[in-house]
């Protein structure tokens, strides 16, 4: 059939492609915004219109849109080598170059790399070599996970139960009964704002709490991001990661960061981990290492892990745990070209530059009416919309904020992520100039004073 109208492609939309973490109902009913072509930090959809993209697509597209020295990689790795399978000890080029740029940009003692699809399966991954580990090394008794509420560590059908949020939960069957919860270091939702080492020490006592009431010897890892992203960019205090490093080690307990979103600059430097000198004994990694161009994610390994792995089995016997596109020569390809945007290329160096203009930005905002918190570290951020700053009170859900705030944004042509507690997530990406950080700002407050004319929102407002 040819397509005549943007029209047909919206029909064929709703009939037949189902939408990621979306209502099935509520998107036949809404249908589709139709992207059609992006370059730096601006997205144009199906009707021309013009948008500033404050998200990087979904916190991946770190170097921009329109990078053609990308596409041009993607395109000689296509022709000379489209597909190698790592099966059967076969290999590529660009995957074992990328291997080791990982081990030489990642914290010391990751020296070995698994790659995957994305983050999600980077999650599995972990979860699975983390079980096979413990079985190989005698302790087959430490099988119970400890993660974060508010946490996000994909949607996989185990990654998915140390996610603690409702819309990955809900109908699911999750969270799985090895899989356990502690408290979110969330300081403007904690009686202890302000002290941060109150908050610290409150994290590092609930997971000692959660282990000795699952047994120490039952407890095989503790899974946290640097800074919760899908749980609303929650960034804990400075220190809080390290702590927790230490405590995981003091427990005997695997550490496992998850930097999906925080990784390949987006918090400042490469990796979040970096800024307080934590390795921990596995790292996810996705979005960023491709910039989104293609799919790929990576789980980084120390070598304790990986050494209780391979002395675990019989050489002749094969550790099943794998995937077709697993270190996709295209991909990796991509990757390292990405890698060389953010070194030589100079992207990490302008992302840490105009962190400043996003701090301001964000600081600039904090005495709207609307806005009870501004947080971030880098270029990742949120603005905390509450109806009442003294008591912290949400927006009443009935008013549904987050889909008109969304909408009103898009009008105003800067497009963030809004989550359903009136959360507006930010994180630009790297390339961006001090003039385009401005303005995104500008459109983000246009956007809240004209959330603050509708009447039933101002009515709302304690």
């Amino acid at each position: 059939m040819t397509l005549h109208s943007n029209r047909s492609l919206l029909d064929i939309d709703r009939d037949h492609l189902i939408h990621p973490v979306t209502s099935f109902r509520g998107h036949e009913a809404r249908g589709a915004t139709l992207l059609e072509s992006g370059k730096g930090m601006w997205l144009k959809d199906m009707e021309g219109r013009e948008l500033l993209d404050a998200f990087a697509g979904l916190w991946c597209v770190n170097v921009g849109y329109g990078q053609d020295s990308i596409a041009e990689v993607a395109a000689e790795q296509m022709r000379r080598l489209p597909y190698a399978t790592g099966y059967f000890h076969f290999g590529s080029e660009p995957a074992v170059r990328l291997a080791q740029r990982l081990v030489d940009l990642s914290p010391e003692g990751l020296d070995h790399v698994y790659f995957t699809l994305g983050g999600s399966d980077a999650v599995d991954s972990a979860i699975r070599y983390i079980t096979h580990y413990y079985n190989a090394i005698g302790k087959p008794e430490k099988k119970q996970f400890i993660a974060l509420e508010r946490g996000y560590h994909g949607s996989s059908s185990t990654g998915a139960g140390l996610t603690a949020l409702a819309n990955f939960h809900r109908g699911f069957d999750l969270p799985l009964r090895w899989q356990h919860h502690i408290a979110s270091p969330y300081p403007y939702r904690s009686d202890l704002e302000g002290d941060d080492a109150a908050i610290i020490a409150r994290s590092v006592q609930e997971l000692k709490d959660k282990v000795a009431q699952l047994g120490a010897d039952n407890v095989a890892a503790f899974f946290c991001e640097p800074i919760q992203g899908s749980g609303g960019v929650i960034v804990p205090p400075v220190g809080w990661l390290k702590a927790m490093r230490e405590t995981c080690t003091q427990l005997d307990i695997l550490f496992v960061t998850d930097e999906v979103i925080t990784g390949f600059g987006r918090t400042g430097p490469m990796f979040a981990c970096e800024a307080e000198g934590v390795t921990p004994d596995l790292m996810t990694l996705a979005k960023g290492l491709t910039a989104g161009y293609v799919p790929m994610g990576a789980l980084l390994m120390s070598g304790k892990i990986y050494e209780g792995i391979a002395d675990g089995a019989a050489p002749e016997l094969a550790i099943g745990h794998g995937a077709t596109y697993s270190g996709h020569p295209v991909s990796a390809a991509v990757g390292l070209e990405v890698l060389r945007l953010y070194t030589d290329g100079g992207i990490l160096a302008n992302g840490q530059k105009v962190a400043a203009r996003f701090d301001a930005g964000l600081a600039g905002l904090a005495d709207h009416p609307m806005v009870g918190d501004t947080r971030g570290r880098g270029l990742l951020g949120a603005i905390e919309l509450v109806s009442d700053k003294g008591r912290k009170a949400r927006f009443d859900p009935g008013l549904k904020l987050a889909d008109r705030l969304f909408a009103k944004a898009y009008d105003n042509g800067v497009i963030f992520r809004a989550f359903a507690d009136n959360i507006i997530g930010l994180a630009p990406a790297l390339c961006a100039t001090d003039g385009e950080m401005d303005e995104i700002f500008a459109r983000i407050a246009k956007t809240l004073d004209d959330m603050l004319e509708e009447a039933d929102i101002r009515a709302a407002l304690g």
